[in-house]
Order: C-alpha cells, then structure tokens, then sequence
C-alpha cells in the first residue's frame, strides 16, 4: 500500500504542475478567439485548438487513474498471506524437531553424565586405595610430662610420650612411651621404657617392652622383646625374646621364642608360626611294628 500511496502523491503533483498550464493554454486560446486573425494560416488555428484538447485529454486520464487508485486490487496481498500459512505451519514443524533435539540432547546428557559418574566412582576408588596405603611423615609430637590428655589421638608422624594419655592412640609412625596410656595403642613401631601401659599394643613392627615396663593387656607385633612384665597374650608373627627381667603372664604364639636365664613364664608356648609344624611330623610318623613269631 505504501508503494501506491507514494505513486498517488506522485500523480498528484504531476497534474498540478499540468493545470497552470492549462488555463494558460485555454487563457490564449480565448485571447486568439476574441482578436481577430490578421494574416495568420489556417493551420496555425488548427494548432493551437488541437494542443489544449490533448492536454485536457491527458488530465482527465490521470484524474480517472487517481480516482481508481483506491479500487485498483494489490498483487502482493496474497503473496503476504502465502508467508502467513507457512508461518503457521512452521512452528508445528519447528516443535517436533525441537522435541527430538531435545530427546538427543538428553540421551547425551545421560551418556556423558554416566561416564562422568564412572569416572567419579573410579577417582574416589584410586583415592580410597591412595588413603589405605598411608606413609608417615617426618612430624614428631611430643606429650610432655605435665600434660594429660582425655580422648583418642591420631597422628601421621611420630610421638613420644612422657604425659599422660586416657584413650587410644593411633599414629603412623612410631611411638615411644615413657608415660601413661589408659587405652589402646596401635603405631608402626612401639617401644616402652618405665611406662605404664593398660590397654592392647598392636604394631606392624617390632615391639620393646624395658625393663620397669608394665603392660596389662595382649600384644600383636611382626616381633618382640620383652623385659618388662606383661599381662596378657603375646602373638608374634617372628621371633620372641624374653630377657632375665622379663615376667610374662599370657600365652605366647610365634615363630622362635628365646628365653633368658630367670624369665618367669605362666602360661602356653606355641610356636605355631615356625616353618615345620609338630603335629604333622608326628603324624607322618608311624613306628614299624615287630612281627611275633
């Protein structure tokens, strides 16, 4: 419509710009008619009455032509509502394929999820793995003899006690006690010097019990040496020495077990640990017997 509107106004213009003209034209044409013709052809009259009829014709087709502006019917009417359906169609189509896009997206949203969480699970298994296997570090800690403490204690490193402790004790690295422990006490190494332990020693090292040690409590170590006295079980993977001071009242399993002149021992020995076992060589062992006559 814009474009029509524009025509129009053009059209417009043109036949004002005409009109004065015209009325010029006509203006002459009358003075010609009114003062008489001196010495002038007939083809001069012919002329000049035959341009402003043709003028006249012109301006009445163009006033025709603005008139049927308005009726005249536009072309591109239907060309816009061809856009229309299909715009209307679109959005049907547009939303289908956005529903699948978006069943793709998910489905790979869900794979690179369940990878990502396999993934996951396999990091928190290395770092389970990596918190198992622990190594004690360079750290010592040092409880001194005016100093108690009431609860359980941790630590990567090392310690040595000279206080007092009331509950258990679990370190990496090893523990020398000089003090008091109510509770039990787990380290890579235990060594014992006029300490006084009630509670259960468990290492995956070796073991010292001093001299003036007492312990009340079973011992589980790779190895021990005991000159103290000891209440309890010892279960020793290797060997056990018992010292002239050492007084043992427990069980004793290991691989060997020495013992020194004036150890005191009230219990069982077994050294079920060692390489050949009694028991199956007695079993092996059957004793021919003589045949009587």
């Amino acid at each position: 419509m814009g474009f029509f509107s524009d025509l129009k106004e053009d059209l417009s213009q043109a036949v004002n710009e005409l009109m004065p003209e015209e009325d010029l034209n006509q203006g002459d044409v009358a003075e010609t008619k009114e003062q008489p013709v001196k010495n002038m052809p007939e083809t001069t009259e012919k002329v000049q009455t035959e341009q402003p009829t043709d003028a006249t014709k012109d301006n009445a087709a163009l006033e025709e032509m603005l008139k049927n502006l308005d009726s005249i019917e536009i072309p591109q009417a239907n060309a816009e509502e061809k856009p229309v359906e299909e715009a209307e169609e679109t959005p049907e189509q547009s939303a289908e394929e956005a529903a699948l896009d978006l069943d793709h997206v998910l489905q790979n949203d869900m794979t690179v999820g369940s990878v990502l969480e396999q993934e996951h699970r396999e990091e928190n298994k290395g770092a389970e793995k990596r918190m198992d296997v622990k190594t004690a570090s360079d750290e010592n800690a040092i409880i001194t003899a005016g100093m108690v403490i009431t609860g359980d204690v941790s630590s990567e490193g090392s310690m040595d006690l000279v206080g007092t402790i009331n509950g258990n004790i679990d370190i990496l690295g090893k523990l020398n006690i000089t003090g008091y422990i109510n509770g039990n006490s787990k380290a890579a190494e235990i060594f014992a010097e006029g300490a006084k332990i009630n509670g259960e020693i468990m290492s995956e090292g070796s073991v010292k019990i001093g001299a003036s040690t007492v312990v009340i409590g079973n011992i589980t170590a790779t190895s021990a040496a005991i000159a103290g006295a000891v209440k309890g079980d010892i279960d020793v993977q290797g060997p056990v020495i018992l010292d002239s001071s050492a007084i043992v009242m427990g069980n004793i399993k290991s691989k060997s077990v020495q013992i020194n002149n004036g150890a005191v021992i009230e219990g069982m020995c077994s050294q079920c640990y060692a390489e050949v076992s009694p028991t199956s060589f007695f079993d092996d062992y059957k004793p021919e017997k003589k045949k009587t006559k």
